[in-house]
């Protein structure tokens, strides 16, 4: 047997990945399940309570190879496992936009770890002919997590907002709500 049989054999794919680690789709893209939320709640700024952190796994795959545009409220902390590299694309409110590869080659630029700021848009992406067809972070999120403070990115809104960035909006934002 060669040393990369083994490698081979033992690696795993997205779908085995999505199975053992029962993940479920996502609304931006992608595949998803919390795994903590803190038994201890924060008061925000605006006097909202939430919960002071929450994380969750998050799989991007060949099936669904991008997370699209969205904006949160809180800050998030992006931690790399496995895969492929996955290229987010971060927006600011001023329009500058930032690119970040996550990955496992430092000697490339990778990054293993990736904060993004709350009220920063962000988007992601696997290459299309990776090695492995998935990318696995996890995300710590910071006061938690709460499907009212994620805002999806729209097409047209987006367009609008930032059109200095229309390729790359096109591609990576949603469609029109209506057609969802």
């Amino acid at each position: 047997m060669k040393p990369t049989d083994s490698i081979v054999r033992h690696s795993l794919s997205a779908e085995e990945l999505v199975e053992l680690l029962n993940l479920g789709e996502h609304v931006e893209g992608g595949f998803f399940r919390r795994t903590y939320a803190a038994g201890y709640h924060l008061l925000t700024t605006g006097g909202d309570e939430r919960l002071s952190m929450t994380s969750i796994f998050y799989l991007l795959a060949a099936q669904s190879p991008i997370g699209h545009f969205h904006l949160n409220r809180s800050d998030i902390v992006h931690y790399f496992h496995m895969g492929d590299p996955i290229t987010y694309y971060l927006l600011h409110p001023d329009g500058e936009l930032e690119t970040v590869v996550m990955g496992n080659d430092l000697r490339a630029g990778h990054v293993l770890q990736l904060t993004v700021p709350g009220g920063v848009w962000k988007a992601s992406q696997i290459p299309a002919d990776g090695e492995h067809g998935f990318g696995l972070i996890s995300e710590a999120v910071s006061p938690g997590f709460e499907y009212a403070d994620m805002t999806l990115g729209y097409r047209s809104q987006m367009l609008s907002q930032f059109p200095e960035h229309g390729a790359l909006l096109a591609r990576l934002s949603h469609p029109t709500p209506e057609t969802l």
